[in-house]
């Protein structure tokens, strides 16, 4: 976009509502709007793990992948992130953002003891169906609970795709809490939509179509904002993993998938407009991926 027509954005563009400000008054309420639409709606498109994030692929694969393909994925992806927390027997673990529970269910398959929080109670109530259906319901323990509530140590800090939802002024609370609850020589393992840091700047305080009517309150970090956040809380990067062509071969996938599911759809009460908006919103953000404007990334983070 030519730079007089850039200067004239904030003119021309609403700011972000307050009533969608991710404070402590608001986060629930902008979680709700997103993740409590219809457990069933989401398993129209997600695979049989129910994880809504990007999976990791091999590279050297291409194509929209199946289902099965699709699920070893998300396995793969999580297991490099209790990887990479050391997540093992014994182990204590704290998850920011329980999603449908695949990641907690994984760890405590490991022998570790997790402490998973969401602010979704529809996320709650399918997660610990699925550990209490798993057998692992005595080592986890799901909480509707914001992360500024944190105030035990762990050995592993996890959170997939939850930092999204968090807001840039409340990155210094967000990383200041991931370092206090880490024990010593504990690791924080974080995955993270971001955007280039020149356009994080542009965009930072607009409000825009995604915000409107699928994401409020959402803003997307930098990892030049990322990792002076973080240093300035006390935690030091140890790793950082791109997958941002993952996630555009994931969301192909949950386009595919929900196009398919037009009848069930219709049958859950969702009309014509909101499935051109969601496919709008799926193949959307897929672009952004394939051309670079958006990447995801695991970032490791150890203190310092």
């Amino acid at each position: 976009m030519p730079a007089p027509l850039k200067r004239l954005r904030s003119a021309y563009l609403r700011r972000q509502p307050t009533t969608t400000r991710p404070n402590t008054e608001n986060s629930r309420s902008n979680v709700e709007k997103h993740y409590d639409l219809s457990n069933d709606m989401f398993a129209t498109f997600l695979d049989e793990t129910m994880t809504y994030s990007s999976a990791l692929f091999d590279p050297r694969t291409t194509g929209t992948p199946g289902e099965a393909e699709l699920a070893g994925a998300q396995h793969t992806k999580i297991d490099r992130m209790l990887d990479q927390g050391r997540v093992g027997p014994g182990t204590r673990v704290l998850e920011i953002g329980t999603g449908w529970g695949e990641l907690a269910l994984r760890a405590a398959q490991r022998g570790a003891r997790v402490h998973s929080i969401t602010l979704s109670s529809e996320q709650l109530a399918w997660a610990r169906a699925k550990a209490q259906a798993a057998g692992v319901a005595d080592r986890v323990d799901i909480e509707l609970a914001d992360y500024r509530t944190v105030h035990e140590e762990y050995d592993a800090v996890l959170s997939v795709e939850m930092i999204e939802a968090v807001g840039l002024e409340f990155l210094p609370t967000y990383f200041t809490t991931l370092r206090s609850a880490l024990r010593p020589g504990g690791r924080a393992v974080v995955q993270a939509i971001t955007m280039p840091h020149h356009r994080m700047l542009e965009t930072r305080n607009t409000y825009t179509w995604i915000h409107k009517y699928i994401f409020p309150g959402g803003a997307l970090p930098s990892l030049e904002i990322l990792g002076s956040t973080a240093a300035a809380s006390g935690l030091q990067t140890a790793g950082i993993l791109s997958m941002g062509q993952s996630y555009a071969r994931t969301l192909d996938a949950w386009a595919e998938r929900f196009t398919a599911a037009t009848d069930r759809l219709e049958t859950l009460g969702f009309d014509e407009v909101f499935r051109r908006m969601w496919m709008f919103y799926l193949r959307y953000s897929e672009g952004g991926f394939r051309s670079g404007y958006l990447d995801v990334h695991q970032l490791t983070y150890e203190v310092a």
